[in-house]
């Protein structure tokens, strides 16, 4: 019993320091707490972006969410938005830049593209943001680079975004 304890004490301060330490941001890969596991975790960048005015489908894992033609259970409601859509794009960008460990890698007129790392151990997840012309709408989708499922962060991270542009005034 007096090994464990002292295993899981010694443990405890080898991961403490770590765990205190600031971040040092540079790029969503690099904001993980635990050193060494934010490029083990990060995954490769997915080819993504707009095929004929569409973000791209879902695969089959519960890790992604999309507005476009998406079964339900990865189905998400655009954003609306009101006024025009450069108002729009200014503001997600304004959101973006609050939404912890995410950095915008990619925008043009209509599209925004997003990288967000979770805190601890510095999984990335790709977000994209598709401003039609002829709607007043945001598209949106979500989805984590690795692993089978995300339990969710990708559906809350975009409902937050959606909330802070309606709080905002979109």
């Amino acid at each position: 019993m007096s090994f464990i304890v002292s295993f899981v004490l010694a443990i405890g301060l080898l991961i403490m320091p770590v765990l205190t330490m600031p971040a040092i941001a540079a790029s969503p890969s690099s904001l993980a707490a635990l050193p060494g596991f934010s490029k083990l975790f990060a995954g490769e960048a997915p080819e993504l972006g707009l095929k004929d005015g569409h973000l791209s489908t879902c695969p089959q894992s519960p890790n992604c969410v999309v507005s476009q033609g998406a079964d339900a259970d990865h189905a998400i409601a655009p954003i609306p938005y009101t006024g025009s859509r450069e108002q729009a794009r200014d503001l997600l960008i304004k959101v973006l830049g609050v939404v912890p460990r995410t950095e915008i890698v990619a925008q043009t007129d209509d599209y925004i593209r997003v990288e967000s790392a979770s805190r601890l151990m510095g999984f990335v997840d790709d977000a994209e943001f598709y401003l039609p012309e002829d709607e007043s709408v945001i598209h949106v989708r979500s989805a984590a680079r690795l692993g089978e499922s995300d339990l969710g962060v990708n559906r809350r991270r975009l409902e937050q975004i959606r909330f802070a542009m309606q709080d905002l005034g979109a």
